[in-house]
């Protein structure tokens, strides 16, 4: 006789998805679907259909919508801690099954305003599909790092163009975006005269910018507070001390753009570049293309550099 068979009973409990979940622990994290969106390479719009779905499945509101970022509910909050469990255990599951294809080890460096912002959620897609891939990355300034890909130190390297005493002919263009003027929302350092300025140091190429737009206009300044990281500049802006010339795509709450008012001349654009070293091996290949993507992507999803999307905002009011 055959042996009985004994079939495991049918659960009505709903799965969660392992992608939404990473939608949910973006946000969590970036307190910002538009941030998180970008870090998962989905339009805002696709984001918040996926919590909209999470909070249909669980019978919970997940966040708290507030008028400059999203918080998580206590229900958020408890989710929050099961999503991470799930997401390691997921990964930790599909590594016991699939040999890496890809290794090796790669030497990276960034300056601090792009590495800060856009690499992070590049850098943990790229450990994710590539988890026999070691990179090691170095913050610094992009002189020094050109100095670095000349002594073999690094193997690819990002450069702001245009810093004093760099050779600006190396390098593969990669992004390029307006600089405008910055401060913070409300704020009246720039109604000041003369204007004070956060600037980083004399060899930098906004720093430099900015002077040359005051100077040809003929506007009193003066260099309020200095910092070689952008946190530092920034910290300058929320505190009302001074105004700063920076990225548009990088403006969050409460800083806002300047440009176009209180008589601040334009500041033209800034550029980045993808310096490659001597070693050109396949895993140095796939994470420079895989950098240039992540810019064509941010450049794409901020183009028209607002600190936030008509959906996030229609999200909020709903």
């Amino acid at each position: 006789m055959p042996e009985p068979r004994h079939e495991l009973p049918v659960s009505n409990t709903p799965l969660l998805e392992s992608d939404v979940l990473r939608t949910f622990v973006a946000i969590a994290e970036s307190g910002s679907f538009t941030r998180a969106a970008g870090q998962i390479y989905r339009s805002t719009s696709a984001v918040s259909m996926q919590i909209k779905r999470l909070e249909e499945t669980l019978g919970r509101s997940l966040f708290v919508r507030e008028a400059r970022q999203v918080r998580l509910t206590p229900a958020g909050e408890t989710l929050l801690g099961y999503a991470r469990r799930l997401l390691r255990l997921n990964e930790e599951a599909v590594a016991q099954f699939l040999q890496p294809a890809l290794q090796g080890r790669v030497r990276f460096g960034t300056p601090a305003d792009v590495g800060t912002r856009i690499l992070p959620g590049l850098l943990a897609l790229f450990a994710r599909s590539h988890p026999g891939v070691e990179v090691d990355v170095s913050v610094a300034r992009s002189i020094d790092m050109i100095e670095r890909i000349d002594d073999g130190e690094l193997d690819l390297a990002l450069v702001t163009v245009g810093n004093l005493g760099q050779d600006d002919s190396r390098g593969e263009p990669i992004h390029s975006e307006p600089l405008v003027w910055a401060g913070r929302s409300g704020g009246v350092a720039a109604l000041r005269s003369p204007l004070p300025l956060a600037l980083a140091s004399p060899d930098c190429a906004w720093r430099r910018q900015a002077l040359d737009a005051l100077d040809r206009v003929g506007r009193s300044y003066r260099i309020a507070y200095s910092s070689e990281q952008t946190s530092g500049q920034e910290a300058a802006m929320i505190a009302d001390l001074a105004i700063t010339p920076y990225p548009a795509s990088l403006l969050r709450p409460p800083l806002q753009r300047l440009d176009g008012q209180y008589g601040l001349p334009p500041l033209g654009e800034y550029q980045i570049k993808l310096l490659r070293g001597s070693n050109r091996s396949e895993a140095v290949e796939v994470l420079a293309a895989q950098v240039i993507a992540t810019f064509a992507e941010h450049r794409r999803r901020f183009g028209g550099h607002r600190s936030e999307s008509n959906e996030e905002l229609a999200w909020r009011a709903g």
